[in-house]
């Protein structure tokens, strides 16, 4: 299984990654440090899931996520972003991503998003 991880901290997505691999059978995890990046990265590589966070550089992860979906419409999005907000949910709902963590709650959340889209299923929390 591969995963693209794109975060504009370096830190976060070797968490991530970390956090995946002791966790599912992960193959490789890829990263990109801003959207433009993962667009990019999304075209070449073809990942079986790729984590967005909203608020990096160049562009963000919903235009990025808007992108992604012109050119691979199957593949599971999950946003996982320090933004706790109904509307930015929806909003990501709307563009097509299958699933929402808020980075605080990452640690009971991540894993099962993650199992939860591959399996081609939404995670989208009912709190927000």
């Amino acid at each position: 299984m591969r995963i693209l991880i794109a975060d504009d901290q370096p830190g976060i997505r070797k968490r991530v990654c970390a956090i995946l691999a002791s966790r599912i059978a992960l193959d490789t995890c890829d990263e990109a440090a801003d959207g433009q990046e993962a667009v990019e990265k999304a075209q070449e590589l073809n990942p079986d899931l790729i984590i967005l966070d909203i608020t990096m550089p160049v562009m963000n992860g919903l235009d990025a996520a808007r992108k992604i979906r012109q050119f691979s419409p199957d593949i599971p999005i999950l946003i996982l972003t320090m933004h706790k907000s109904r509307q930015l949910m929806e909003e990501a709902q709307k563009i097509g991503v299958r699933g929402y963590v808020v980075k605080a709650e990452a640690g009971q959340d991540l894993v099962t998003a993650v199992k939860t889209l591959l399996q081609k299923q939404t995670f989208f929390p009912a709190g927000l």
